[in-house]
């Protein structure tokens, strides 16, 4: 099967949602519908699973770099910078 066909797939599923289940149904869909054959059944869910990881890997990166440009913009410390400064608290109460 085409990657084009597979991303198109993936794209309708929602790469976030896609579960091995989801796919085995899609797989037994296409080779009722002639679009796949069953002896590619296992290859075609494995390589489904595959992009669909890849594809929420690079989603929810982009979303953690928006998410950090949008503290930075609106000036919310990180939970980092938080701790730091709860530690300098801590450390200047105790004096």
């Amino acid at each position: 099967m085409s990657d084009l066909i597979k991303k198109t797939i993936l794209a309708g599923l929602g790469v976030l949602s896609l579960s091995r289940g989801k796919a085995e149904k899609l797989a037994k869909d296409l080779i009722k519908q002639g679009e796949l054959a069953k002896t590619e059944e296992a290859k075609f869910v494995k390589e489904l699973m595959e992009q669909a990881a890849k594809d929420r890997a690079k989603v929810e990166n982009e979303i953690e770099k928006t998410a950090k440009k949008v503290l930075t913009k609106l000036n919310i410390p990180t939970r980092k910078e938080l701790n730091d400064i709860k530690a300098k608290l801590d450390k200047l109460a105790k004096k």
